[in-house]
């Protein structure tokens, strides 16, 4: 009987701090727009990587999923790596040109920004 009284004081508890328990309440929902309404950016940038150049792609207002399969296209079609690093994409090399064609095919209204 008192193994009862524990399995429920387990579930019932008076003030909690921490926890993990409504995380699906504080998650904001990432609204999944069609690539016509979507303004990206594509540019060439060396910030921070160590003079490596990477093409960053921002102005995403997509799922992961959809990123992720997004990311993968392109990573084929230019021929090298890349990543989905907080709704950005980032492509390995100075590839603005082909990657603002490909953008373009797919519906996507893309400009290149920066020099």
């Amino acid at each position: 009987m008192s193994s009862d009284n524990s399995k429920s004081s387990n579930k019932r508890f008076a003030y909690r701090e921490f926890g993990n328990d409504n995380s699906a309440a504080t998650e904001r929902p990432i609204p999944e727009l069609p690539p016509q309404q979507q303004n990206l950016r594509v540019q060439a940038t060396r910030a921070g990587r160590k003079g490596k150049t990477v093409t960053v792609i921002t102005g995403f207002q997509a799922k992961p999923e959809t990123l992720a399969d997004l990311v993968k296209q392109l990573k084929t079609q230019c021929g090298t790596g890349g990543t989905v690093k907080e709704n950005e994409i980032e492509i390995q090399g100075d590839h603005k040109q082909k990657i603002l064609e490909i953008l373009t095919k797919l519906g996507y209204k893309a400009k290149i920004s920066g020099g």
